[in-house]
């Protein structure tokens, strides 16, 4: 990349950080004056320096997500903002509707938590598409496309995907965030930890449609997955860091700043260890598993 190449990419960068953050904005305004109005302890750091950190790293990879693929126009505009809007609201925000509605989220609130990231993924992305000089429509550049396979294929690819999510959320779930105390407390089981098979076995019996919710947030992050891994034009690691990447920083990174959502400096802290490295991992291995062709006998008919 020569310097005018550079000055240019970084013009770009900072004209999409101040739109970001004019979006993001735009989409916190809709939740601001239903918040509850619960003391907040401090992030790990001032909320000037975490909304810098969160509009630059958002901005980053929204660029990485632009400029590594092949698609290009209306294509690329719509198959990001529905993969941005599912893995960064979506997917979490159910998550926030069955964990803590009977805790800190009240059902006004609810609805306007995935308002709030619509802003961001239905207007800065097609102009993020647009900024980056990939607005119109070009002809792909040649590339055996992946993700094509028989039914046979997806279905133990899918049952697989299911195992892996649930083991890592389980694994990170106990072994990270359940390990602290005030987390346990503020979701209602105070006092010592119980071995992890005795609380898999509590959790099966006092709430058994835990692990069907998660099986249904595993299928809805590889709908979020496959745009990506469609139109990438990087290699396969190359494509299965990125994904894992737009997993783990943009759902997480606000944990970093006081919410009175997760008013507990410790348990947000928890979350951030556990989510952003579990959906990383998560991210990384379905794209390398989706990519991977095995061999199968003749006259499977594939599903493109």
């Amino acid at each position: 990349m020569n310097r005018k190449q550079l000055l240019s990419l970084t013009g770009r960068f900072l004209l999409l950080l101040m739109l970001y953050y004019i979006f993001f904005i735009a989409g916190s305004s809709a939740v601001a004056s239903f918040l509850p109005d619960t003391n907040s302890e401090p992030g790990l750091v001032s909320a000037g320096a975490g909304i810098l950190i969160v509009g630059v790293v958002n901005t980053l990879i929204v660029m990485a997500l632009v400029l590594s693929s092949r698609w290009s126009g209306l294509k690329l505009m719509i198959g990001l903002s529905l993969a941005y809007y599912g893995a960064v609201t979506f997917i979490m925000q159910i998550e926030t509707w069955y964990f803590l509605s009977d805790i800190t989220v009240n059902a006004a609130l609810l609805p306007r938590l995935f308002l709030m990231g619509m802003p961001v993924a239905f207007l800065y992305i097609p102009l993020a598409v647009w900024i980056l000089g990939k607005g119109r429509a070009a002809e792909v550049s040649l590339r055996k496309e992946v993700l094509q396979m028989s039914f046979t294929e997806w279905f133990w690819k899918l049952s697989l995907i299911a195992l892996i999510y649930i083991t890592l959320y389980w694994l990170a779930g106990y072994y990270i965030a359940w390990q602290n105390p005030d987390l346990r407390s503020f979701y209602g089981s105070p006092g010592e930890i119980v071995p992890f098979w005795k609380h898999t076995a509590n959790t099966l019996h006092s709430d058994p449609w835990l692990f069907p919710f998660q099986v249904l947030r595993a299928m809805l992050w590889t709908l979020c997955a496959i745009p990506v891994i469609r139109g990438s034009g990087l290699n396969f690691t190359g494509t299965a860091l990125l994904v894992g990447v737009f997993f783990s920083l943009p759902q997480n990174l606000g944990h970093i700043i006081e919410n009175p959502l997760l008013p507990i400096a410790s348990v947000r802290l928890s979350h951030l260890i556990e989510t952003a490295s579990s959906t990383f991992l998560f991210g990384f291995m379905i794209t390398i598993l989706l990519q991977y062709k095995p061999e199968f006998p003749k006259g499977n008919e594939s599903i493109s």
